[in-house]
């Protein structure tokens, strides 16, 4: 059955979508780089159909229709919370005013959202051009997992209450950060939340509240074009079993992360970037590729 519809998907063979469509929800909300690992599996198994300069803009395409699937999945976990969030926000506007907790937590996650999507814009075309390389990606990952393992040694006593607009604007320009492949959005943000004193839950929950506003408003951005072309030829059910993979992986991952965080530290995902990252550079400097 599955042979059928790999045979059926056209450019991008379904079990290679349902692979990265795994990799993309466990990476994007784990602290270890969805972007990087969505650039590192297909090189590492040379998936031609994703990578090299010819396929650039299908990558960027499936990329989008796979965050689609984490998006759900944040969606999913923290519904209460968005609706809250929500109500509060749309009760703000109508009273010209920030009044209650909910609504300033809300207002001030859509204000951590904008050192992103400033930089992010003006600077897409570098970011695509220059940090990509695997290299690159394998250094981030020891870096950042290194400078995570010090924060999450300091001590802590702020929690969700605690967010006002320096935090917001801190962690937000940290967020910024993740556009280079490798550093990981939510490993960054824990990372800059840590540093601040908040506490593993606080940090972490923040972390995945902030993804909402950037990486929902990156994906409909991109999306738009997606929307008005339609999928590249054959790959509708490569991209409809990612986006499955991907979601049901990111709901998981992001119970995993809570779970941890709340009778563990930050160190297993250390550890695994510190690994990862001195095996790709070992790949890279073997005969192997």
């Amino acid at each position: 059955m599955l042979l059928l519809a790999q045979a059926a998907a056209g450019d991008i063979p379904v079990l290679h979508a349902i692979v990265l469509g795994i990799t993309q929800g466990l990476s994007e909300f784990l602290p270890i780089s969805s972007s990087g690992h969505l650039i590192l599996v297909p090189w590492l198994f040379g998936w031609e159909e994703l990578t090299g300069p010819a396929n650039v803009d299908l990558n960027k395409t499936f990329d989008v229709a796979l965050h689609v699937g984490t998006i759900l999945a944040s969606i999913a976990y923290f519904r209460r919370d968005l609706a809250r969030l929500a109500g509060a926000g749309l009760t703000s506007i109508r009273q010209r005013a920030v009044r209650t907790a909910d609504q300033r937590l809300a207002w001030l996650l859509l204000l951590s959202a904008i050192p992103g999507a400033i930089i992010g814009a003006a600077l897409e075309d570098a970011i695509n051009d220059y940090l990509g390389e695997i290299w690159l990606i394998a250094i981030m990952l020891i870096v950042f997992g290194l400078i995570l393992a010090v924060a999450d040694r300091l001590p802590s006593n702020m929690q969700e209450g605690d967010y006002g607009p320096r935090q917001a604007v801190i962690m937000g320009l940290a967020q910024a950060c993740a556009l280079s492949p490798g550093v990981s959005r939510s490993g960054i943000t824990i990372t800059a939340g840590r540093f601040l004193g908040f506490d593993r839950n606080a940090a972490a929950r923040l972390s995945f509240l902030m993804s909402m506003p950037i990486t929902g408003g990156a994906a409909l951005y991109k999306g738009v074009d997606l929307a008005v072309n339609g999928l590249p030829p054959g790959t509708a059910a490569a991209f409809f079993w990612g986006i499955v993979a991907s979601g049901i992986t990111g709901l998981a991952a992001v119970w995993l992360v809570l779970t941890v965080v709340r009778t563990r530290s930050f160190l297993p995902f250390v550890v695994y970037r510190v690994l990862a990252g001195l095996a790709v550079l070992a790949v890279l400097a073997s005969p192997l590729r």
